[in-house]
């Protein structure tokens, strides 16, 4: 594909009700308006057909559409209409499954410019109620071969956990397309772009205004649950984002709207940080496996975590000696002060994290700086973590008490430190047991891939220390640190040249029956202390990480689409993958 070629894309939003005419009146009318801007895509919200609410499976499966139905039969032939590709999303009934009863599912549907079906996807991970009535994917979203370039489709909370779109990236596509049915302020600000960031990739999504619950019933339900009556509204501004995760085109908060922006598909099989690393050639896909692998419990934590501790980041000024000395007396104050967990920049005493002589690592004054460091612990509980240059490569060490307690090998390959920092032989992530929980030291390269933290949650890792370099991308700190502590119910506390910050888990956390709080339209953003040059303290919490139900039925880690994760471990990216279904 040409990669100067544009195509101007367009997401709607509007409000969904239990009237099916009335709800197919807005997909036709925001069909209309984004063809009218000249778009030739146009995704549509989640759940078009009708609310996600259903007093029982059989009112669910009376309002299910079929295909050709008098639902999407229209949106097909309002797509050859206009000659463009149209992205529904439905609640759809099929075949018998294996007991010979129907299959309802959340199925995200293309339109091809024919008003032929090019791409179906049934959603992998349900939330909440839909897990009562619907039944989830028994097999991996397709990647569509379009004029566009190659496309894959998800839906919602596909996009609060990374495995969806991950994989969809990994095996080729370069346009994601997300329908949303969300009341979640946090949708819009986090989850939607980072999924673009992290994965290269553009995102187009489509979220709801209006109310997501029956309108005679909304009411009784926010007195009920003492929430705003509006706080139960889709929470609008669809999106338009960049592979660097810029939002290039976004909707109002409230209303009926269709936005566009003309993109370059093709930018995204650019899959090089700033660095120039190949974000996808370093990935280490047999490390990944225990994403793929069925849920199991992490090992016990021998007493009960903390349910509050005080962290330190430290960002000492200059470079070399005058580092040195800054870092251990900012480490020591730290240490006074009651930091449980002190946190250095990767290779601190270097500018940038970058060593001088990427062949030659200085071993010997990295042994001495060690000394320093342990030196200004003396004498207090406090654990510190940074990265060091040893003989058998980069590795991030927590320091504790008596001496360095966990060595970390670099696990991802980077361009800055090619030469000197390979990853070995695969190695699994590494933790060790404070006395106020479980710790994980991770190095800038390794934070990057979405998969080291979701391995660090797996192995019950409530805090992990984020030691980052200069080459680290804005979208890493805006996006993805917040992202890694949400999506995995974990604690960071990360230093940088550049910046820092301490992600603390909120007490309040998923929707109205996991929290003791009124719902506020934050799912789960972390509570950020943004760190400064020089000693930033902030609290975490351990105890907080026990709690992963975002919803009824909704674990963000047990409720991984582990089964349909393959691309994940697999020893390379696959091809794209062709799919113009046929018998849906």
């Amino acid at each position: 594909m040409d990669e100067a070629r544009t195509f101007r894309v367009a997401a709607a939003q509007f409000a969904v009700g239990r009237d099916r005419k009335a709800n197919l009146a807005g997909c036709l009318r925001t069909i209309d308006a984004a063809a009218e801007q000249g778009a030739i895509l146009v995704v549509l919200p989640e759940f078009c057909n009708h609310l996600s609410w259903y007093d029982d499976r059989d009112q669910a499966l009376a309002a299910a559409c079929r295909p050709g139905d008098d639902f999407l039969g229209p949106v097909a032939e309002q797509a050859a209409r206009h000659g463009m590709y149209v992205k529904v999303h439905v609640t759809l009934a099929s075949g018998g499954g294996p007991t010979g009863a129907e299959r309802i599912t959340a199925a995200g549907l293309l339109y091809g410019p024919d008003g032929t079906l090019a791409g179906a996807a049934d959603k992998q991970v349900l939330m909440g109620s839909e897990n009562d009535h619907l039944d989830p994917a028994t097999e991996p979203g397709p990647v569509v071969h379009t004029a566009l370039g190659p496309v894959g489709l998800y839906s919602c909370m596909e996009g609060v956990v990374p495995e969806v779109c991950r994989g969809l990236a990994l095996r080729g596509a370069h346009l994601l397309l997300n329908s949303l049915n969300s009341f979640a302020l946090d949708e819009a600000a986090l989850h939607i772009p980072v999924r673009a960031a992290e994965n290269r990739v553009w995102v187009i999504a489509a979220n709801k205004v209006g109310p997501l619950l029956p309108a005679d019933r909304i009411g009784a339900i926010s007195a009920a649950m003492g929430v705003p009556a509006e706080a139960l509204d889709g929470a609008g501004e669809s999106q338009i984002v960049a592979p660097d995760g810029t939002v290039v085109a976004k909707a109002p908060r409230y209303g009926e709207a269709v936005v566009t922006a003309d993109i370059r598909p093709a930018v995204a099989a650019d899959k090089r940080r700033a660095d120039g690393t190949d974000a996808f050639a370093v990935r280490r896909p047999a490390l990944y496996r225990p994403i793929a692998s069925p849920p199991a419990p992490a090992p016990a934590f021998a007493r009960a975590r903390a349910e509050r501790i005080k962290t330190a980041v430290v960002r000492p000024a200059g470079s070399g000696r005058a580092a040195v000395e800054d870092a251990a007396r900012l480490v020591g104050e730290a240490a006074g002060r009651g930091a449980a967990l002190i946190v250095l920049p990767e290779l601190f005493w270097y500018p940038g994290g970058v060593l001088p002589d990427p062949l030659r690592p200085d071993v010997e004054d990295a042994r001495a700086i060690l000394r320093a460091l342990r030196h200004a612990l003396s004498g207090s509980p406090s654990y510190l973590a940074c990265t060091l240059p040893l003989p058998e490569g980069h590795a991030a060490l927590l320091l504790g008490p008596d001496g360095p307690v966990l060595t970390q090998h670099q696990l991802h390959e980077g361009a800055r430190h090619r030469g000197w920092a390979r990853a070995g032989e695969a190695r699994a992530l590494r933790t060790h047991d404070a006395p106020w929980g479980r710790v994980a030291v991770v190095t800038g390269d390794d934070a990057a891939q979405p998969e080291t933290l979701r391995l660090a949650a797996l192995a019950g890792v409530d805090t992990a220390a984020v030691c980052l370099g200069g080459a680290a991308e804005p979208w890493e700190y805006a996006l993805g640190l917040p992202e890694r502590a949400a999506e995995n119910r974990i604690n960071l506390v990360a230093a940088g040249h550049g910046a820092g910050a301490v992600h603390a888990l909120p007490v309040e956390f998923g929707l109205w029956r996991t929290r003791e709080a009124p719902f506020d339209g934050v799912i789960s953003t972390p509570v950020t202390t943004e760190a400064g040059p020089g000693l930033t303290l902030a609290p975490v919490r351990p105890r907080q990480a026990e709690r992963r139900l975002v919803s009824r039925a909704t674990d963000l880690l047990d409720g991984r689409p582990w089964r349909l994760a393959d691309a994940l471990v697999a020893p390379r990216p696959t091809a794209a993958v062709a799919h113009r279904t046929t018998d849906r």
